[in-house]
C-alpha cells in the first residue's frame, strides 16, 4: 500500500467544471490569472483545450472562443495585446492605416503594430502575427499627422516606390495644419524625418 488516496473522477470533472465556470466567451486570459481557481491548474486548462472550450493562443496565453452563427471569432486585438503585455499602454495599428494619411500609398498589409513600452519583436498569438515594437513615446489614439510622420519614419520598411511616395508626402505636408504636424514630428519622428519635414516646412 502506497497510502496515496486516488482522486476520484467525479470530483476531477468537477474541479474542471468549476474552473470552465470561472471562464467568460471572448475572454482572453493568462495561466496566472486562473490559478486562483484550481489546483492543478497546466492539467485542468489542458483538459479544457482538449475538449474544445478553451484556445491556447500561446505560451501561457488562452482564449475563450466566442461563437456567432458564421462560427468561432477570433479575439478582440485590443484584449488579447493588454493580456500578452500584461499592459493597457500600447497603440496598435495595421500600415495599411498609412494610406489615409494622403501619402497615395496603395499596398495593403496583413501585418499589425504593436507600439508599446515592455516588448519587442514579432510574436504569433493564436494565428495571428504581431509586431512589437518598443517605443518611447506614441499618442493614444491614431491622427493623420502621426500616421504621416509614422510612415515617414518606417519609410524602408513599406512596399511601396519611395521615391513616388516621398514626392507625393512633400507636396501633401504642407495641407496639414501646421501646428499640429509640428507637434507630431517633434513628439514621435526619428531624426531622418525631422530634417527631411524641416527642408519641406521651410522652403
Amino acid at each position: 500500500m502506497s497510502g496515496v488516496t486516488q482522486q476520484p473522477a467525479k470530483s476531477k470533472r468537477d474541479a474542471v467544471t468549476r474552473l470552465a465556470g470561472e471562464l467568460r466567451s471572448g475572454r482572453v486570459y493568462r495561466r496566472e490569472d486562473l490559478l486562483q481557481f484550481s489546483t492543478a491548474v497546466d492539467r485542468h486548462l489542458r483538459e479544457l483545450v482538449d475538449g474544445g472550450s478553451l484556445a491556447k493562443l500561446a505560451q501561457g496565453l488562452y482564449y475563450v472562443p466566442r461563437r456567432s452563427r458564421f462560427g468561432v471569432l477570433p479575439p478582440d486585438d485590443e484584449e488579447l495585446v493588454a493580456a500578452f503585455l500584461r499592459d493597457k499602454e500600447f497603440l496598435l495599428f495595421s500600415p495599411s492605416a498609412y494610406n489615409s494619411a494622403g501619402l497615395g500609398a496603395t499596398q495593403l498589409y496583413n501585418c499589425t503594430l504593436v507600439y508599446n513600452h515592455k516588448r519587442h519583436g514579432v510574436f504569433k498569438l493564436g494565428n495571428r502575427q504581431f509586431d512589437f515594437r518598443m517605443k518611447p513615446r506614441f499618442p493614444k489614439k491614431l491622427s493623420p499627422e502621426f500616421l504621416f510622420v509614422d510612415a515617414l519614419n518606417n519609410l524602408g520598411d513599406l512596399a511601396e516606390d519611395q521615391a513616388a511616395l516621398l514626392e507625393r508626402a512633400q507636396g501633401r505636408a504642407a495641407s496639414f495644419d501646421r501646428q499640429r504636424l509640428l507637434r507630431a514630428v517633434e513628439s514621435y519622428g526619428s531624426m531622418a524625418t525631422k530634417k527631411r519635414l524641416a527642408a519641406w516646412l521651410h522652403a
